[in-house]
Order: structure tokens, then C-alpha cells, then sequence
């Protein structure tokens, strides 16, 4: 990978896990007897990755400590969010802002993340730097999602995403982004959304499409179905 840091989204309150989510960050909840987060930081080393910036802000101690116990040989750094969460968009701006490097790779973790993302994951990344993009995002078409009751967040059409009324592609938490995206955004709270609802209105939010069977843990009834499998 080009890309030398991985950034993973730990700050929400997960909510839709509840109660699961009262006493542990939602990251921190086991699938397979292993976290979400480190399931994902497992897939970010077979990248060859070797930098990882976390934002935490609800029960962050617990995240801090998972990391610090786990000893994981990579350079991590957790970075609170501060006094208030400051949203997808706003935590990753806190995250790259001190930063000397321009490009990032995002995961949201409560997504079950595989070996099989490897081969589409370069992909993603070869279309980014060829096509000198500053966007991409990862997504896969509804069909193949094991909730089958979310709803799809784009159109897709010749790795172009827009807000056409047939959302048949979910974003599936994997993104490659240019920190100059974020030129024009305090470091408040705000949704990265708002930045996606701009870029396509100008026609420049990108996709790629994963061939990956989706599954997220949306919620209590999906975490429940999905461990007893």
C-alpha cells in the first residue's frame, strides 16, 4: 500500500447495540471471540500498514487500555475527540490535522472485516492515485448485505456515487481520503456527510464496488442472529 496510516471511526455511543453498549464501547464488542477493533486493526497489518490513529470519546479509557494491553507491534495513537464528539466528519479532521501526510485510508469497525477486502481494498487504492482522485468510498450493493433491512446511501454509476432516488449501494465503512477535503472545516462537530453531499453535488464523491457479502453490525438483533450462526 501507498498509503502509510489507517484510520479507525471508535467514538460513538453505539446505541442501537444497547445494552451491550452501556458499560463497553461498541468496538470493543467480540464477534468470534475477537473484537470489532481488532479485527480491524488485523486487517489494516496484512495491508502492510503500519501507522493506525484511533478517535475515541465515549467510555474511551476501556479503548485506550484494550490497546495498551494488546501490545500490537504498530505504531498506534489514540486521539481523543476532546470535550464534545465531534462526529465522523469532525473526528477524522482531529485525527489527520496534525498529520504531514496527505492521504488516508478510514474504517469504521463495527463492520466484520476479512482477508477477502485485500485484493479490493489495493484496487480501491490503484483507482485513487491513478485517477487522482481525492475521495474514494467502498461500497457494495444491498443484494449482498446480511442485514437485509438497510437501506442503501448512493447510486452508483461509473465510480461516480449521487443521490438519485434508486439507492441500491451501501457505503460500507471504508474509505480512501486527501486531507484537502477538509480545507474549508473547523474542527467542530459535524457529519463527514456533509462533505459526501458536496463533492456530489459537483459530481466528484467516487465508489468502488465490493463483491464481498456486507455484514454489519447494525444492531442488537443483527449482533444477536450473527453470533449464532
Amino acid at each position: 500500500m501507498k498509503i502509510k496510516t489507517a484510520l479507525i471511526l471508535c467514538a460513538g455511543y453505539g446505541k442501537r447495540l444497547s445494552p451491550l453498549t452501556l458499560e463497553k464501547p461498541k468496538p470493543l464488542i467480540e464477534v468470534n471471540k475477537i473484537t470489532l477493533l481488532e479485527n480491524t486493526i488485523n486487517l489494516i497489518r496484512k495491508l502492510n500498514i503500519q501507522k493506525i490513529k484511533i478517535n475515541t470519546f465515549y467510555l474511551e479509557n476501556q479503548i485506550e487500555n484494550f490497546i495498551s494491553a494488546k501490545d500490537f507491534d504498530l505504531n498506534i495513537e489514540v486521539i481523543h475527540d476532546g470535550d464534545q464528539i465531534l462526529g465522523t466528519g469532525g473526528g477524522i479532521l482531529n485525527l489527520i490535522k496534525n498529520s504531514n501526510e496527505n492521504d488516508f485510508i478510514i474504517f469504521n469497525p463495527d463492520t466484520i472485516w476479512n482477508s477477502k477486502y485485500i485484493k479490493i481494498i489495493k484496487e480501491m487504492e490503484n483507482f485513487y492515485y491513478n485517477n487522482k482522485v481525492q475521495n474514494v468510498l467502498m461500497v457494495v450493493n444491498k443484494r449482498i448485505s446480511y442485514d437485509k433491512y438497510l437501506k442503501g446511501d448512493f447510486s452508483f454509476n461509473f465510480n461516480k456515487l449521487f443521490n438519485y432516488e434508486d439507492k441500491n449501494y451501501i457505503f460500507t465503512g471504508c474509505q480512501i481520503i486527501n486531507k484537502n477535503i477538509f480545507s474549508n472545516y473547523k474542527n467542530t462537530s459535524f457529519s463527514i456527510s456533509k462533505i459526501w453531499n458536496k463533492l456530489i453535488n459537483g459530481q466528484k464523491l467516487y465508489g468502488f464496488e465490493s463483491l464481498n457479502e456486507f455484514i454489519h453490525i447494525t444492531n442488537l438483533e443483527i449482533y444477536n442472529k450473527l453470533i449464532k450462526n
